[in-house]
């Protein structure tokens, strides 16, 4: 009975590849010097934070809200604007919508250049531009949200059926009716999909943008750690965790009945 099943061929691109990525691994670990008993040395370090930040100054928690509250504020905002100029400009990467490759390449040139661009990169050019506070935030945001969600989009619209496209181009029409009637309704729940997530990361990215003067809860978290305040530390981080958390299960849910 044995004979009669097929043998599996000895697969030896896996082998191969697993073996490359293993010497690259230690290659890498050589080179950097990491250690992960280093980790474990240092260990103590983290106990006493974190019982430092177990502590926690529960009358600062009124401090809070308000720069959390920004930082929502700031999150939408930026996740809206990136998103709005997201939208046309994966139109225009799309190889199924435009079809001059030339055109095409260069806006994906382009696009690949801003997504290059770390955010604090970004938080830090806008605060020198426009001054500290949420408005440079916002500006860091729109932008990282446009490069991020821009490449969704264009590959989610790469993706879809072509019959209605060819089916409305044959019967004349024009691009703006092909986009609304062919391309939209194949990926609007995704582009609704895709602003929750790009919302979420900007949730936690704007957090950290705060150290760079961006505005928002990140800059009270900033000011404590420069103080050696962990009980307001923790403060922060329990706020930050709460509204992190209930926004991705009102996100997720969301997803889950749009797809």
């Amino acid at each position: 009975m044995e004979d009669l099943l097929p043998k599996q061929k000895l697969n030896w691109h896996k082998w191969a590849l697993t073996a490359v990525l293993l010497v690259a691994l230690v290659w890498s670990a050589f080179i950097t010097d990491a250690h992960l008993g280093l980790f474990f040395t240092n260990f103590s370090q983290f106990t006493e934070l974190f019982v430092e930040m177990a502590h926690v100054d529960w009358a600062y928690t009124g401090y809070t809200l308000e720069p959390m509250l920004q930082t929502i504020k700031m999150s939408i905002i930026g996740t809206l604007l990136g998103s709005a100029l997201a939208f046309p400009y994966a139109l225009l990467v799309s190889r199924n919508i435009v079809t001059n490759k030339v055109v095409v390449g260069v806006f994906r040139f382009i696009l690949n250049i801003v997504r290059t661009i770390p955010d604090l990169m970004l938080a830090a050019l806008f605060v020198a531009v426009v001054g500290i506070g949420p408005v440079a935030g916002i500006f860091a945001l729109t932008i990282f949200t446009f490069g991020m969600v821009s490449k969704l989009f264009y590959e989610a619209i790469e993706t879809i059926d072509p019959g209605p496209l060819e089916a409305l181009r044959a019967a004349g029409g024009n691009r703006i009716e092909i986009i609304r009637f062919a391309v939209f309704p194949q990926i609007a729940n995704y582009f609704v999909s895709y602003v929750l997530y790009a919302f979420e990361i900007n949730v936690r990215a704007s957090t950290v943008l705060g150290y760079m003067g961006a505005g928002g809860i990140g800059v009270y978290l900033q000011q404590a750690l420069s103080m050696f305040r962990y009980d307001r530390v923790g403060v922060i981080v329990l706020v930050i965790f709460v509204v992190v958390l209930a926004i991705d299960y009102v996100s997720g849910k969301t997803r889950e009945a749009l797809l």
